[in-house]
Parts: C-alpha cells; sequence; structure tokens
C-alpha cells in the first residue's frame, strides 16, 4: 500500500499549484459580480472545448461507469452509460443556442424558470437545481475520499478537506474566470493521464486477451452484448442523466461563457465524442475487477478501478492514478460550487436589495458553504452510483415541463409544475431505495428502470397534455424582457410575477 503521508503531501502540493493558477489569472479581471458568474462571451473555441470536457470529466468517471459494469449489466451497461453522457452533452449543441436566444441576458436556469412559468416553479426548480448539483458534487468527494483510503488508507474527511479547502481557495475568488482557465490545463493534464493509466494497466494484466479471460472464466455474462439487465440499465441511465445535465447550471453557464454560438455547439459536440471513449476504457475495470476476483463485496463495485489498479501496479504508478482522480475532482468541483453560488447569486437582486460589491461578496459566501457543506457528506463514504441516481431522478421528473417552455408558447406554469410534482412522485414509488421508507407495498417491484422511464414518461405525457388541453399563449420574445445583467441597476418597476 502507498503510504499516507507522501500521498497526501503530493495531492496537497498540486491542488495549491491548480489554486495559484486559477487566483492568479482571475487577479484583475472580477469586476463586477457578472465577470464572477458568466464570464460572458470570453471563451473561445479552444478554451470553451476544454472547459466543457473537463467539465463533463470528474471523478464519476473513474468511479459510476465501472460500477454499472461490475454491477448493473457488464459492458452494455457501461455502453448505456457511454451513450447517456454524450447525448446529455451533444443536447446542449441543440439547447445552449435557443437559450442564448431568447434570453440574451441571462445568467442561470432558475432565473429562466422565473421568468417563463413565475414563482411556484421557479421555487421547484431552484430545489431541484440545487438538490442535483449539490449531491453531483457530495459524490465527487465520496468518490475521491474512497479511492485515496483503498489507495493509502487516507482518512476520508482528510481527503475531502484538502480538495475541498485548495479548490475553495480559487474557486471562491475568482469565480467561473478561475475555473474555465485551470480546466483548460486539467484537460491537457487529465487526457493523456487517463489513456496512459489504461494502458499500462491492460498492459500490468497481461494484455487484453489476459483481461477477456479472466472475464469469461468468472462471469461470461458481463460480456454479453445486448444482455437484458444492461439494456434495461442503458436505457434507465440515458434518461437519468440526459435529464440531470439539462438541470446542472455549470452547463448553462457555459452557455453564456461561449463567445459565440458556433462556438457553443462545437464546444459541446467534441466533448460529446470526446467522452464516450473515457467512459467505456474506464467502466470496463468494472469487468475486469469482477473477472480477477476482486469485487468482493456490493460496495467494492464503485471502486474497481482502484481495485484492479492497485491490484496490478507498482505503488509509483498508483500514485499517478491517484494524482489523476484527484485532478479529476478539481475539474468538476470547481464547476459545480461556481455553478451553485450562480444559482442563488443570479436571484437575489430580486429577492433582496442587494448589488453591486455586495452581490460579489455573497455569491463568494454562498460558495464557501457550499464547500463545507460537500466535504462533510463526501466524508461519510455513502455510494457513488446510488448519490448519482438519486440526483438523477429529481432532474428526470424535471427536465421536459422545464425545456418545453423554450420551445412552446403554449407550456403553461401550471401544467409544468404539476408534471414535475407527478413525475417525481411515480418515481420516488418506485425507486428502490425509497422503497424501504415509503409504504407501498401494493405496488409493483421497484427497479430504477421503472422509476426513471416513469418518471420521464409522465412528465412528458402530463406536459404535452396541459399544453394541448389550455388555451393560454406566452410571447417567448417577453423572457428577455424579463432579465437585466447583475451589473447594471436595479429596475424599478419590479419583476413580472406570475409567468404563464
Amino acid at each position: 500500500m502507498v503510504s499516507t503521508a507522501p500521498l497526501l503531501g503530493l495531492l496537497t502540493v498540486v491542488l495549491l499549484a491548480f489554486a495559484a493558477l486559477g487566483a492568479w489569472y482571475a487577479r484583475g479581471r472580477i469586476e463586477t459580480v457578472e465577470d464572477y458568474i458568466t464570464a460572458r462571451d470570453s471563451a473561445g473555441g479552444g478554451t470553451l472545448t476544454a472547459t466543457v470536457v473537463a467539465s463533463s470529466m470528474g471523478a464519476w468517471i473513474l468511479f459510476s461507469p465501472a460500477e454499472a459494469g461490475a454491477a448493473f449489466g457488464g459492458i452494455t451497461a457501461v455502453a448505456g452509460y457511454a451513450a447517456g453522457s454524450a447525448l446529455a452533452l451533444a443536447a446542449f449543441a441543440v439547447v445552449g443556442p435557443r437559450i442564448r436566444d431568447l434570453l440574451p441576458r441571462g445568467h442561470s436556469l432558475t432565473e429562466y424558470a422565473y421568468a417563463r412559468y413565475g414563482s411556484a416553479m421557479y421555487a421547484y426548480v431552484l430545489v431541484v437545481s440545487v438538490a442535483y448539483m449539490f449531491v453531483f458534487l457530495a459524490a465527487e468527494f465520496t468518490g475521491i475520499a474512497s479511492a485515496l483510503s483503498l489507495i493509502a488508507g487516507v482518512p476520508g474527511w482528510q481527503t475531502a478537506t484538502v480538495v475541498g479547502v485548495t479548490v475553495l481557495a480559487y474557486t471562491g475568488y475568482g469565480g467561473l474566470r478561475a475555473s474555465i482557465v485551470t480546466d483548460t490545463v486539467q484537460t491537457l493534464l487529465v487526457l493523456p493521464l487517463l489513456i496512459v493509466s489504461v494502458v499500462v494497466t491492460i498492459l500490468a494484466l497481461g494484455g487484453t486477451d489476459a483481461a477477456h479471460a479472466a472475464i469469461v472464466d468468472s462471469s461470461p455474462e458481463l460480456l454479453t452484448v445486448g444482455s437484458a439487465t444492461g439494456l434495461e440499465f442503458g436505457a434507465y441511465v440515458v434518461v437519468a442523466i440526459v435529464g440531470a445535465e439539462m438541470l446542472n447550471q455549470a452547463w448553462w453557464q457555459r452557455v453564456y461563457a461561449a463567445s459565440d454560438e458556433r462556438t457553443l455547439r462545437r464546444a459541446f459536440l467534441v466533448a460529446a465524442v470526446a467522452v464516450v471513449p473515457m467512459v467505456f476504457l474506464a467502466g470496463a475495470f468494472g469487468p475486469v475487477a469482477v473477472g480477477l476476483g476482486l469485487v468482493q463485496a456490493p460496495a467494492d463495485a464503485s471502486v474497481s478501478f482502484f481495485l484492479v489498479v492497485t491490484d496490478v501496479l507498482p505503488d509509483a504508478a498508483v500514485i499517478a492514478v491517484a494524482v489523476l482522480a484527484v485532478l479529476l475532482v478539481v475539474s468538476s468541483a470547481d464547476t459545480l460550487f461556481n455553478a451553485i453560488a450562480s444559482v442563488v447569486t443570479a436571484d437575489l437582486p430580486r429577492l433582496l436589495d442587494v448589488s453591486g460589491d455586495r452581490l460579489t461578496a455573497t455569491a463568494r459566501g454562498v460558495t464557501v458553504v457550499v464547500a463545507a457543506a460537500a466535504t462533510v457528506v463526501g466524508a461519510q463514504g455513502y455510494s457513488v452510483l446510488t448519490l448519482f441516481l438519486l440526483a438523477d431522478l429529481l432532474a428526470a421528473a424535471t427536465f421536459v415541463p422545464l425545456l418545453h417552455g423554450l420551445f412552446s408558447p403554449r407550456a403553461t406554469s401550471a401544467g409544468a409544475l404539476t408534471a414535475s410534482a407527478v413525475a417525481l412522485v411515480v418515481g420516488l414509488a418506485f425507486f428502490p431505495p425509497a422503497r424501504g421508507v415509503l409504504p407501498l407495498a401494493t405496488l409493483p417491484a421497484a427497479t430504477y428502470f421503472r422509476a426513471f422511464l416513469g418518471a420521464a414518461a409522465v412528465s412528458t405525457t402530463l406536459t404535452v397534455a396541459a399544453a394541448r388541453l389550455g388555451d393560454e399563449r406566452f410571447d417567448l420574445d417577453d423572457l428577455d424582457r424579463e432579465i437585466r445583467r447583475l451589473d447594471d441597476e436595479p429596475a424599478t418597476d419590479g419583476s413580472g410575477g406570475e409567468r404563464r
């Protein structure tokens, strides 16, 4: 096993280097809260592509796909995870330009929800989106804490604290601009490290033939293309990931950070293509870990990648993989710190009399609170995939009603809220972890497939039905008139009240 103190010391140095880079780049560039949370129109093609790729490659890529491959359907489940990850990013190549066109001065998805649907739907979307992003962040911290505990026996609270504090140091100071520049460097480091880690580990196993033979001897069903369990997982994970990413404020921020719509489309499409082989390669370690007999308990599945690495690689190579994992956490953690802070900050001027430097200070304060809470949760050791699935369910019930209003003038506030709430109830009724605490024994068996497909189907059906049955119309051009830049003077005539 790698020694605890040297590894933690090395990772601290790496993290401090990124903190210094982010703070240095942001120095003198944060003049208003707009600069802090939006970085509007500032990212060109290379920079935007790098930050989208880095933000999409959190530590989850080393945990969740491998857990899916080990415990949820083998190689077919991994393929479903890769497809869902790619489709979620590709969707923003369509939705992103629409957002910029209708809300050119916008900042957040909750701001859009208020302008389009009014206060009730706004409150619901605020809770769901922040809950999703917070759980995502906590899952990232949970994953890296579990990995370093396995690799070097590092206590979970130490890992979560070191990562949380150093990432907070530069995101709290430099906001989105600091996140974007560090993402660019992380992409240049992470991609080669990930590829080298996979290749070296496979070679240490004796090559792909040896790895394949180990799986065939132990659990050949994990290699069955089109297996029933794998297809079922793939179906619901696509819905889960696409729905969740539509409510991820991090992508809405980058929609506005793009220098133009052409750059926006290209960056998200390139990232969608890039994420497929990365998810597939990392996910393949799940079946490999099972084949080698390393997965002895259900909890082992989420660290399958690291079980294989620590079993076949020398300590020096294991340390390199630990650095890779930490870089992946940093690339998503700074993004999520900023995303959650921006959601809250964009709404404060409407709720409170706060602007200018006070608004920027408040944004930084929110970032600190989010970081502290995620650090605490991340040290508890929950299942990474279960955390993600819970967050994804919230979004799967909500994304269709929310985004329908971007394209249809007939979408109504009552219809969107009803569709989201009913769909969430349906999803929770069939969500396996919730069944144990809900008195619903008379319903069919709880499965993730029924939970996610049920939630998405119900929300879509009710959304379309409400729009067809209603006779209300909303002028989508009004959205721009309801939203202003945060460095403008506060509006004197109030915000528009309920939207339909």
